[in-house]
């Protein structure tokens, strides 16, 4: 794997016909910010145009593959600006028509989109120790990038309902046996693995590579599109409100959130959420 020499947030090395991309923010868990956003998504945009790659390989540095969006970041925009990371769609655009191979290798910790980018890979192989999970209802939003569809898909609706409700976390054994990961290795072998994965691919015509990927994932790009529409629309309609608020307020203290009192002094118009924001707000407080 490449070093941080130029202090990159993103590093690229080649090899053969692989083209490794490495999350480079270790003292920040890998967690993606906006200039972390718009990297990847130019990487990805010149990898898929590179007529000599085959492959590309997603990974981390340090003890984390990514922490997902980095909250503080996040918290400031919600406060100036009531949106996500505006590079945040784009990556995942990119993500969705991507056309070449990609393979994450999570080669520790995984949060929110370290964890929801899984979707769109076409191979991923983790590490013994990594674990993951998706703290959207620890922070009181929804899911992400088309995560809503692409679960299910791969992990079945428990899995993916557990997954994306409980804020719990899942080891690679765990993920294994529900088929998030593809193969599970020892650390220390992880980069090896994937890459002797990586060069078998890569040794395959790219014009065969990119047809046989499109034949398997163009059916599903609608979904997605129609998924992260609702998803971007629930977001909208949680993001700045009491419970959110109050979920990066506790973040802040590193205290527990208090979700009871929150709801009790903000109750929730179930049928307003549930008709997918067509009704009525939450009783006492105005709609954004």
């Amino acid at each position: 794997m490449p070093q941080d020499s130029d202090g990159s947030l993103l590093l690229v090395e080649d090899v053969g016909r692989t083209r490794t991309l490495v999350l480079n923010r270790p003292s920040s868990l890998n967690a993606f910010n906006e200039e972390l956003y718009g990297l990847t998504t130019a990487a990805l945009r010149q990898a898929a145009a590179a007529p000599d790659v085959a492959v590309v390989v997603l990974t981390g540095t340090g003890r984390a593959f990514s922490a997902g969006t980095d909250v503080i970041e996040m918290a400031t925009r919600t406060t100036e600006t009531g949106g996500p990371p505006s590079m945040f769609p784009a990556m995942i655009d990119e993500l969705t028509r991507f056309p070449k191979p990609l393979i994450c290798a999570v080669n520790g910790l995984a949060l929110g989109v370290g964890v929801t980018i899984l979707g769109f890979a076409d191979l991923v192989v983790m590490s013994e120790s990594a674990r993951l999970r998706c703290p959207f209802t620890d922070l009181a939003v929804a899911p992400e990038a088309g995560s809503s569809y692409l679960l299910p898909l791969l992990v079945g609706r428990q899995n993916a309902t557990w997954l994306l409700m409980s804020s719990e976390w899942l080891d690679a054994a765990e993920c294994l046996s529900m088929g998030l990961a593809w193969k599970v290795c020892p650390p220390e072998e992880l980069i090896t693995q994937t890459m002797a994965v990586a060069s078998l691919l890569a040794s395959k015509p790219i014009a065969s590579l990119v047809e046989t990927k499109r034949t398997i994932t163009v059916g599903h790009r609608d979904a997605i599109h129609a998924a992260r529409a609702r998803e971007d629309e629930a977001f909208r309609r949680l993001l700045g409100r009491p419970a959110n608020l109050e979920a990066f307020a506790a973040l802040s203290a590193r205290r527990p959130p208090e979700f009871e009192r929150v709801d009790r002094d903000h109750p929730v118009d179930v049928a307003h959420h549930a008709a997918g924001g067509s009704t009525g707000g939450a009783v006492g407080s105005p709609q954004p």
